[in-house]
Order: structure tokens, then sequence, then C-alpha cells
């Protein structure tokens, strides 16, 4: 198999002899009293970093940790909630030419572990909500620096003095010259049903980000970039901080998404953008929307949503993953796109839509208009695609085809306009007695259903028809009285018989992943623990 092209020394590039820390040197110089960070904690007073502040700060954190023994290559943990700590760590290491592994806060103890193991790290950064965890699950570790609160809130027990994170401050190491291949950090997938693969950025792969994301964001230096996602995942890191980095804009951070704190934020800050999911659009709507607010966008994994006039604001689609590093498909705020698309494929990017994705692109069929297939990627590894899965060697090789097109695990509709729909991860299409199902199509009626909040379809062995569809429904509260009953009736009148739920199971809540994500992998081994279904 050959991998796709790879940056090599001698190629020219966007970045050439450039790298994360030469931006940030710039941005401070060029906009040093204009606010970067603005912290909105939900406890504690919130604080404001300036350009030329947050590269001062990150300068003596990159000096503090050299000062305790990392050096250019070694491996950070960065166990922490959204706080100001996680971008000043990252920032740092950056500068020092450490790589920032940022791991996602809700991990359970045996994930915790897996991450310090697998990456090697040799220290980490951590809130004192999790230090007693982390020293207990992350074994090899040299030292442990934990944050003086807990998103803004004091801890329940005081931090050990040699493990405050004060002491992470000493006079800023000597620049290094840039190097945009660089290692720079590693984010871990979320996993479906094998370990999360680590995947390993470049510095010019964080560059790509930052100027890509602001790109296609038409991000100004004038703008205000609401984050609340999670600051260990690509969307808030890349697609909003780093974003606003390359613009000059400024960042209001915030611990999680709060629904009855996003209004009052966004009204104090004037907040222009924000990046947006389906949870957090749904819990919006049980509050009232302010009658002026400075929203001119959002972006979201689908456009023109049918909640826009309820909001006034337009929202873009997009679409993207930790490995493509920006979008690799993204609507134009300028042009009309069907409802709920996700765009057109980006200018940076190539993009193929198959019948199959285990053959070679000469052989593969493309897909026509109207039809669906497997979504495939063509970039430069360590520039607009991630470097490699660290570790991983055999991944790496197997999530890309034989002539080098990166495998998503996506299938997506090509519509009849060119523009392309979301479908489902190859993951979510069941094989209900011979025929292909895809899980978003019986989902799509299910959660039309007055009283369903939210709705999970996933397959179920049968021993006869090899899978079956099981549906878990959240209700509203108050409406789950004959709601079973209610979708089966509607999956009855909209679905071919094969393709309708052999089971609906009212749940009171449904497992989360990443980014709020139904886990459908938990449903899955859940109903595996079960066994076969029988009728």
């Amino acid at each position: 198999m050959t991998l796709p092209p790879a940056l090599q020394p001698t190629a020219l590039h966007p970045f050439n002899r450039f790298d994360v820390p030469a931006l940030l040197a710039q941005r401070a110089v060029a906009r040093r009293d204009h606010v970067f960070i603005a912290w909105e904690p939900f406890d504690g007073p919130p604080q404001t970093w300036t350009f030329g502040e947050f590269h001062q700060q990150v300068g003596r954190i990159a000096g503090g940790l050299a000062r305790r023994g990392v050096v250019a290559g070694d491996r950070l943990l960065i166990h922490l909630d959204n706080c100001p700590e996680t971008l000043l760590v990252w920032y740092a290491c950056a500068q020092l030419g450490a790589v920032a592994v940022t791991t996602n806060a809700r991990a359970a103890d045996d994930e915790l572990a897996y991450y310090a193991e697998h990456c090697g790290a040799v220290a980490a950064v951590t809130q004192p909500k999790f230090a007693e965890r982390v020293a207990a699950h992350c074994k090899h570790l040299r030292w442990v620096v934990v944050t003086a609160t807990d998103n803004g809130a004091a801890p329940a027990r005081p931090v050990e003095p040699g493990q405050r994170f004060e002491t992470l401050d000493a006079e800023p190491p000597p620049r290094r010259a840039p190097d945009p291949l660089a290692p720079c950090s590693v984010q871990y997938t979320s996993g479906t049903t094998s370990r999360p693969k680590a995947v390993l950025w470049t510095h010019a792969n964080a560059l790509w980000g930052a100027r890509i994301n602001a790109v296609h964001e038409g991000l100004q230096g004038s703008d205000v970039h609401l984050v609340h996602l999670p600051l260990f995942h690509t969307n808030a890191q890349a697609y909003s901080v780093l974003a606003c980095l390359w613009a000059g804009a400024t960042a209001v951070v915030l611990p999680r998404f709060s629904a009855s704190r996003f209004w009052p934020v966004s009204l104090k800050h004037r907040c222009t953008w924000v990046s947006m999911i389906p949870f957090c659009i749904k819990a919006l709507m049980a509050h009232e929307v302010p009658a002026a607010h400075a929203y001119r966008l959002w972006g979201a994994a689908a456009c023109d949503l049918p909640t826009d006039p309820h909001f006034r604001v337009q929202t873009i689609g997009w679409w993207g993953m930790t490995e493509t590093i920006s979008h690799g498909i993204v609507s134009c705020r300028h042009l009309p796109s069907p409802s709920l698309a996700i765009g057109r494929p980006a200018p940076e990017y190539g993009i193929a839509v198959v019948d199959d994705d285990e053959r070679p692109m000469a052989e593969a069929r493309a897909v026509e208009p109207g039809g669906s297939g497997q979504l495939l990627v063509r970039g430069i590894r360590g520039l607009s695609l991630f470097q490699e899965y660290l570790g991983n060697a055999a991944a790496t090789e197997a999530s890309f085809t034989a002539d080098g097109w990166f495998r998503t695990g996506d299938r997506v509709d090509l519509l009849q306009d060119g523009s392309i729909r979301f479908g489902d991860r190859t993951k979510d299409m069941l094989k209900v007695g011979g025929e292909n199902v895809a899980a978003s199509e019986i989902e799509r009626v299910i959660a039309a259903v007055p009283g369903v909040h939210e709705c999970a379809v996933v397959a179920r062995k049968h021993r006869m028809l090899d899978e079956v569809p099981v549906v878990f429904v959240l209700p509203v509260p108050g409406t789950a009285s004959g709601l079973a009953e209610r979708v089966a009736a509607a999956c009855a009148a909209q679905l071919a018989d094969f393709k309708r739920p052999h089971e609906v199971r009212l749940v009171t809540e449904l497992p989360r992943s990443t980014l709020e994500k139904i886990a459908k992998a938990e449903l899955r081994r859940q109903l595996a623990a079960e066994g076969e279904a029988i009728d």
C-alpha cells in the first residue's frame, strides 16, 4: 500500500519556517492589547488575557515545564475540563517543543491509564477533582501538577505545595528554530468497539487548522467566538481557538455548555460566532431568545437548520474529523444550500464518494447524484491530514486506500445539486435479512414523533435475519405514556417493514461520548450482552 504524500523537509508549503509559537508571537505584537481569551467560569471571577498577556504567560509556563525536566519531544498529559490552564499548557508545550496530549475529562479510570501508558506521557497537568485518579492510574508519570481550582470552584482539599500550578513559572526557554513538521499534539478518538486511536498532529497541522478554519468561518479580528465545547476535541481547539488566533479574534471560554448561561454570556461579550451541536440547539429551544443579539453565524453539522428562524441566525454546515484537521466539506454562507446538507467539497481537499472504499480509486465506482456511498478524503499527511496514529502503524496504513485516499468510515448522500448530506457512520448501517438499512433513516422518522427528545437506532443480532433495528428513545418529560406505541405507528406508516424497529425502548438517559454524541457503542454492547433476538 502507498500512503498519501507527506510533507518533506525540503518541500515548500504555506508554513515554511513557521510554527505555532511563531504565530502566537506574531499576534502578541500585532494584536498585543486585544483580548484573545475571556474566561467565564460558573464559579469564581471572570478573567481575560490579551494576546500580549497570553503570550507572556505561555512563555513562563514553558519555562516552568523546562525547569521540571520536560524537553522537546516529551509528551505531557493534559487532563482538564475547559479552563484557562488547558490552553496555556497546550501552547506552552508547543513553545517548548513538547507534545500536548489532551484527554477526555470524562474518561473512566481504565481509559485514563490507557491514555498515559499508550502515549508515554512523562508528566501531567490536571485539576484537584482528578488529581487522585491521575496519580493512582497513571503509574509512570514523573510528576503531576494540579490547578488551583476546579473550573473556578474551590477544591475540596488544598493542593500540595509541590503540585501547585503556580510552580510552572520560570523564565521562558530559549526560542527554538521554527519546525513546522515537528510533533505538536495528540488527541484520542472517541473509539467505537476498540481502544481509541491517538491522532498525531504536526505544527503544520495545527497551523492548517488555524488558517483554514478561519477562512471557512469567515472570521475577522472583530469577531467574538463563544467556546463551550470541550477543549480536548478538535472542534473547540481548532475550529474555535486556533481559528481565533489566526484571525486575531477573541475566544470566550466556558467550562462547558450551559443553556441558562448561553445567552447572558453571549450578550455580555457580544459574541458573533459559535460552533454548535444538536444537543445544545435542542436545549436552547426551551429558553427565550434575546430581542437583540450579535451572532452573525453558527456552525453545525448541517446548514439551513429548521431552528435558524427561531434563533435569527444563519447556520453553516460542515463535516470534518480529528484526522482531517479542518472541514473537508463545508457550506458557503453566500450561496443557498439544501436544508440539512453539510455543504460541498472544501477547495483545500480532494473528496470522493464511492460504492466501495476497499478498492483503489481507479477501480471504485463513483456514486451518481441521488446515490449514497463511502466518503474518501485526499490530502497531505502532516499538513491537511494528520501525521499518523501514534504507536499504531498498522492502523495508519489501514485507514488509507491502496492509492492514498483516507477512509473516513462515513457514508454520505450525494444530492442532485452536487452538495452532500451526511448519512451514517459505516457502523450505523444495518444488514437486515440481506437488506441495507441506514440507522439515520429510521431515526429521522422517530425524531419527528411528538414526545421524542432524542433517539438512537442500533443493530441487535438476530438468528434468522442477521440483524434487526432496536431504538432507544429518550422522551420529553411527561410524554412517556403511549410514546412507544406512537413511535411504532409512525414507523409502520413511513418505513418498509424490514426497516421498522423490532423493539422500542424508553430510557431515562442515553450514554454519551465526545461532544455529547450518543455512545452507540455502549448501546451495542448492552444488546450484545442480552444475546440474539429470536422473534
